[in-house]
């Protein structure tokens, strides 16, 4: 068969660009460490690695989310341990203030420092998120949660949770509203309050109590009243709430310190009694911290010399440390939810580096090169591009004019 030059060219050429084609693939490969450099070299296998980067890259913007979670929560918990903090500076100083041999100016000067606390417990309730919004403020992050007015504070906030995404299947909360930690605090027991009646003159003071029997709670309002007659002193418990009201105790003798006891609530009163003197047992509210602090120092300001202004003081003294215990317990609380999302948030970044190491390894199975393979097959490679390129010269050297003498 005869083959024409042209043709020994065009093979050539062609078998030369093949072979130069592979040989710089295989160096593509090295130089990258990849195997698949385009879809047309493993359709499958670049389709599946697709998947995974996508799955890798969310992944990623999870872990970023969780961080920006993390640094929320500790900007609210180390808020919410200063408030406590201050709370329980407050306590202490509300146990000096019952010192009955404290004078009216000593009761002012407590009376100022308490004011001071609550102006810190203010600004620790407007604390800022560090980018332009207040932390408890709830979805009005741009909003100052709380602003001060003559009976405590008014919350501008509202009762959302701003929450974030940290997992494929979970979004975590990482604000708490300025309502559920320093107005969700219960006066009394938590369960009822015993309570003053404005204008008694004699030196009764009233306990929290407790709750006796829970199942005979009835949530009504009662009014408990005194009777003094010479020597002899006695109460009646009257139930405001029924129509009409009905009395729940008739002159019962009254003794200091012994246990009054009606409807599942129990308390103790000691002191003296003034002819008409009233105290009001009715259920537990909701009131702000501020409230009770301002409560507070008004009491102390308002406060007399003679026993039965002292006798109001300790009364109001008592309902202040109900309340401060009561928004001590939230806050607490608070806190330790704010803890455990944290303790969450660990978990997840546990489980956010381990998925990561997978998506690593599956990427590394479906897209890297075998080195000693790719190697072997380029020196391979190299090998035969020059047999064909020392074929190629040989071949096109031959003619017929070097065999005519």
């Amino acid at each position: 068969m005869r083959i024409s030059t042209k043709t020994i060219y065009e093979n050539a050429t062609s078998q030369l660009n093949s072979l130069q084609s592979q040989m710089a693939r295989t160096q593509n490969q090295l130089a990258t460490n990849k195997r698949v450099l385009t879809a047309a070299d493993d359709p499958i296998a670049s389709a599946r690695a697709l998947e995974v980067t996508q799955s890798q890259s969310l992944n990623t913007q999870y872990g970023t989310n969780r961080a920006n979670a993390n640094s929320s929560l500790s900007l609210v918990e180390s808020a919410i341990s200063n408030g406590a903090d201050l709370v329980m500076d407050v306590q202490t100083l509300v146990v000096q203030a019952g010192n009955g041999t404290l004078s009216k100016s000593d009761r002012l000067q407590i009376a100022t420092e308490i004011e001071g606390r609550m102006q810190d417990l203010l600004g620790i309730a407007n604390t800022a998120d560090g980018s332009g919004g207040y932390l408890f403020s709830g979805y009005k992050g741009t909003t100052m949660p709380f602003v001060q007015t003559d009976s405590g504070a008014n919350y501008q906030g509202d009762q959302g949770q701003r929450k974030l995404q940290v997992g494929s299947s979970r979004s975590i909360a990482i604000s708490d509203s300025g309502s559920s930690i320093f107005e969700n605090n219960r006066t009394g027991n938590g369960s009822y309050q015993t309570k003053m009646v404005d204008g008694n003159t004699g030196s009764a003071v009233a306990g929290s109590g407790s709750v006796s029997d829970a199942t005979k709670l009835t949530g009504h309002n009662y009014t408990l009243e005194f009777k003094v007659d010479g020597d002899k002193t006695t109460y009646t418990v009257t139930d405001n709430s029924t129509s009409p009201k009905t009395a729940v105790l008739s002159d019962e003798p009254y003794v200091a310190g012994k246990q009054i006891a009606f409807d599942g609530t129990s308390f103790t009163i000691t002191g003296a009694p003034a002819n008409g003197d009233k105290f009001e047992v009715k259920p537990s509210e909701k009131e702000s911290i501020f409230t009770t602090m301002t409560n507070l120092v008004n009491a102390l300001r308002d406060s007399g010399e003679d026993s039965g202004s002292l006798a109001t003081l300790a009364n109001k003294l008592s309902t202040a440390s109900e309340g401060l215990k009561s928004s001590l317990d939230n806050m607490l609380t608070v806190r330790a939810s704010v803890g455990s999302r944290m303790k969450e948030l660990d978990y997840l970044e546990d489980q956010g580096s381990d998925l990561d190491i997978q998506y690593k390894g599956t990427l590394s199975k479906l897209q890297d090169l075998d080195i000693v393979k790719a190697i072997s097959d380029y020196a391979t490679q190299q090998t035969t591009l020059e047999a064909a390129q020392k074929s190629f010269k040989t071949m096109s050297g031959l003619s017929l004019f070097n065999y005519i003498g």
